[in-house]
C-alpha cells in the first residue's frame, strides 16, 4: 500500500458489517449500518501539538460520520483525524 497519511490522520480499514441478525435473518446492502469500529492500518506522524496515541494494528471505534472514504487497489477505507477516534478496543 502505498498511502501515507499525514499530520494527525488515520487510515482505517472497517470492520464488514453485519450480514445477519441474531436471529438468523439475512440483511440486505441497503440497510446495513455503517460498521464503527475497524483496524488501523498507517497513522501520520502527529503534529507538535497532537502525539499520535494510536499505531498500526490497534482495533478502534470511530463516531459514526467520521472519516472520508477512499478505495485502494479494490479496498475500501477511511482516513480521519485522530480526534474522531473514540476508543481503542
Amino acid at each position: 500500500m502505498k498511502i501515507k497519511p499525514l499530520s494527525d490522520r488515520v487510515l482505517i480499514q472497517p470492520n464488514p458489517a453485519e450480514e445477519k441478525t441474531a436471529g438468523g435473518l439475512f440483511i440486505p446492502d441497503t440497510a446495513k449500518e455503517k460498521p464503527l469500529a475497524g483496524k488501523v492500518v498507517a497513522v501520520g506522524p502527529g503534529t507538535s501539538e497532537v502525539k499520535m496515541e494510536v499505531k498500526a494494528g490497534d482495533q478502534v471505534l470511530y463516531g459514526k460520520y467520521a472519516g472520508t472514504e477512499v478505495n485502494v487497489d479494490g479496498n475500501d477505507y477511511l482516513i480521519m483525524r485522530q480526534s474522531d477516534i473514540l476508543a481503542i478496543i
